[in-house]
């Protein structure tokens, strides 16, 4: 909490509120407007470069979060930065670093990454934080500003309160901090990431004899991706594999899978990877063109490791966007399934909270604690082609074996309104529709609406065991969001 913060070279104190912000001390204060809901989401600050995010408020945040990560850490360390392909990385990644120069931490800038990489290297140095520039799978004008702590984690929403507590005034520094940072370039360390990647799965298993097609989203692993599938014997095609700020995520990577598909089956592959632009998340497409999404990768992947006594309680964490035909495959495996809301630091949390080591999205994004920290496509991708390799089967043969999905449409309307998007619960004929929803399919179908904590979008999702239910009741909630939501 701000109460428990003391002395960082200097006193630190509650200070009034106020509607503009700058930093403390010698600098020239660069006063900027803050939304009133709140800057943190579901995975850190993220929005149009230009709009919310821009380089006075990554100089701030910066600065902030140097400063609140060193009251609360045992000694004074670096913070490891990287970032993605977007054309404003290298804006903000410059403000960031003057910030946490300027609140007197050590910068080891990694540039071009993943965000799994960010979370590796922290966890394993002796850093005190991480941050990355990234917007994920959002489209090349966004981008976002995401920090982990000292463990490689999620940053807790405790000490995101305490850096937000300071980007609004809350708390303020009496005495200017003395010692300003240092920014190092430590592009070498990728090199320690990708040694990591591979190092569970050899000298046991190789790819030797897969022929993969790898989507990288014009993003993050354009640089590493393709070295560590070679190096694992594939047989590699790329798509999209420059690193190109104006083209992440359009038309291609985990959003949009049409690209990999018909080069799978042209190319006749065995399977292929779509990541997103900050690697982070990774979706599959198997040897006749066919999607392989998040909750196949957790079925498969927890068959596999419960045939190996790795699965605690057989137990894989998942969200609520998890396919009730996925679920009910699972338990008539003897598996268990707890669900989160969506969002992977949730499905991290619970996984602690419980002793889990496998679980996940739908969207893509997977935690193995055997062998990782964070959701990382990467590493999901490698361990998924092995089991491929050492079932002896190709993929589409696995998924067949596995389960039927139920009928799941999910539709996204775009809300630019922050205040009406966040606040989509507090519109009654909205929650009117849901329940005369969810009364009429009873058992045979769920409802899930909910704002996106990444995008300016309201997602409304139906399944339901009859096609025809779940498209005729998204229509009619898809209606209610565009007439009341939409201004």
């Amino acid at each position: 909490m701000v109460s428990s913060i003391t002395r960082i070279q200097g006193d630190i104190r509650p200070a009034a509120n106020k509607s503009e912000i700058g930093l403390e001390g010698n600098f020239t204060r660069n006063l900027i407007s803050l939304p009133a809901t709140p800057l943190f989401g579901t995975d850190g600050i993220r929005g149009r470069v230009g709009d919310l995010l821009s380089a006075p408020l990554a100089l701030q945040v910066g600065f902030w979060a140097g400063v609140i990560l060193r009251t609360h850490a045992k000694a004074i360390a670096p913070v490891i930065l990287g970032q993605d392909s977007r054309n404003s990385g290298d804006m903000l990644a410059m403000a960031l670093s003057a910030g946490l120069t300027a609140a007197g931490v050590e910068v080891w800038h990694l540039g071009l990454c993943p965000t799994p990489c960010v979370a590796y290297l922290t966890s394993v140095s002796e850093a005190i934080g991480g941050v990355m520039i990234s917007a994920s799978h959002n489209p090349p004008e966004d981008n976002g500003i995401k920090i982990f702590g000292a463990d490689g984690g999620k940053l807790s929403q405790a000490l995101q309160a305490e850096i937000e507590a300071g980007l609004r005034g809350k708390i303020s520094i009496t005495n200017s901090v003395s010692n300003c940072g240092r920014h190092y370039s430590r592009l070498e360390l990728i090199r320690e990431y990708s040694q990591a990647l591979k190092q569970p799965l050899q000298p046991q298993v190789n790819l030797q004899g897969l022929k993969i097609v790898l989507d990288l989203a014009w993003g993050a692993a354009v640089g590493l991706a393709p070295s560590v599938f070679q190096e694992m014997g594939a047989e590699v095609i790329c798509l999209h594999n420059q690193a190109d700020g104006d083209r992440i995520n359009v038309d291609c990577g985990s959003t949009h899978l049409e690209i990999l598909q018909a080069t799978v089956q042209e190319h006749h592959a065995d399977l292929g990877f779509a990541f997103d632009g900050d690697a982070d998340r990774v979706l599959a497409v198997d040897n006749t063109g066919r999607q392989v999404n998040g909750d196949y990768i957790l079925y498969l992947w927890g068959r596999h490791l419960q045939s190996t006594k790795q699965l605690p309680d057989n137990l894989i964490v998942s969200t609520v966007m998890a396919n009730l035909g996925f679920e009910r495959a699972w338990k008539q495996q003897g598996g268990n399934l707890i669900r989160t809301a969506v969002g992977d630091q949730y499905v991290q949390a619970e996984m602690l909270r419980t002793g889990g080591m496998l679980g996940g999205e739908q969207s893509g994004h997977i935690l193995c604690r055997h062998y990782g920290i964070t959701g990382d496509g990467l590493l999901t991708a490698l361990h998924i082609a092995s089991l491929v390799k050492q079932a002896g089967v190709s993929l589409s043969e696995l998924v067949d074996q596995s389960f039927q999905t139920y009928p799941q449409l999910l539709r996204n309307v775009r809300v630019e309104d922050r205040d009406r998007r966040l606040g989509w619960q507090n519109c009654q004929p909205l929650q009117q529709a849901i329940a005369l929803a969810e009364a009429a399919m009873g058992d045979a179908g769920r409802i899930l609406v909910r704002a996106s904590g990444t995008e300016p979008v309201v997602r409304v999702m139906v399944e339901a065991a009859d096609a025809e239910l779940a498209n005729y009741w998204t229509n009619e909630l898809v209606s209610q969001v565009q007439q009341h939501l939409v201004v």
